[in-house]
């Protein structure tokens, strides 16, 4: 038995970086990293490791799909060191990701999907480090109207079918689903494996697809739905109060007073 899996990863702003690595432009509505790394969405790293396992238990043939305005090759040959076949990079600068929506990025996706041919399971990180939304995933899979499993801690496939451990707030279920399907993973799932310096090497002769703004016929300003009309920054605000008291409990009881009287209990 062996798998067409495909796998998305969006190339993200390290989100171990510092706040202050971070500039709001209001004029251009866009947060612009400063001096820190651009890394793989961490929850899609999720995603692959997941497709890797599969590949180990059962064979598979697994393709990265990423789409942006300027991938970093080292960034995209690190994810595919680690355990994948070929990549596919939809590149150019009308799919910056600061101006893309999520519905325009599943219409991408679906669109570089259908370049790739037949596959039997998507696989999606359950949500991007930079937006937090995790809409693409499910926008993805009803494009190509396919059955969607969010959540994924393990990921398992047999008998043309899916069988997927969904995370929930007090353990876990599971769902199957048949094939082809996509499963959006969780950090649950495990992190990606590092890949070592000769895989690296080697990754580097495995097929690359570029595809420009032109090859995929859409424009991707047209698929917006949504506008962002402001953007600017959190007010922080710091105070301190001391409690004093003669005993811990009249501390604490003054402390309880304290926070009702601020509204935080």
């Amino acid at each position: 038995m062996s798998l067409n899996i495909i796998v998305c990863a969006k190339q993200v702003p390290d989100p171990e970086g510092p706040p202050s690595s971070f500039e709001i432009d209001g004029v251009e509505r866009r947060v612009i990293p400063r001096g820190i790394p651009p890394v793989i969405n961490p929850f899609d790293e999720n995603a692959l490791e997941a497709a890797i396992r599969i590949k180990e238990s059962v064979g598979a043939f697994i393709t990265l799909l990423s789409l942006g305005r300027s991938l970093s090759r080292a960034v995209i040959l690190k994810a595919v060191a680690a355990g994948a076949d070929a990549s596919l990079l939809v590149e150019g600068d009308p799919f910056d990701p600061a101006v893309l929506d999520a519905s325009s990025t599943a219409s991408l996706l679906a669109a570089a999907v259908q370049r790739i041919g037949a596959y039997d399971l998507i696989l999606c990180g359950r949500q991007a480090a930079d937006t937090n939304a995790g809409l693409v995933g499910l926008g993805l899979a009803g494009i190509l109207e396919i059955p969607a499993i969010t959540l994924a801690q393990k990921v398992e496939v047999g008998d043309g079918r899916v069988r997927v451990e969904r995370v929930l707030p007090d353990g876990f279920e599971v769902v199957e689903a048949p094939m082809p399907v996509l499963v959006t993973v969780s950090g649950e799932l495990g992190d990606l494996r590092y890949p070592s310096l000769q895989a690296i090497k080697a990754a580097k002769a495995l097929p690359q697809t570029v595809l420009g703004p032109d090859d995929l016929g859409i424009d991707p300003l047209s698929l917006r739905r949504l506008e962002t009309v402001a953007l600017e920054a959190p007010v922080r605000e710091r105070k301190c109060r001391l409690v004093e008291a003669d005993t811990p409990e009249e501390a604490g009881r003054k402390l309880v007073s304290v926070l009702r009287e601020d509204k935080v209990i």
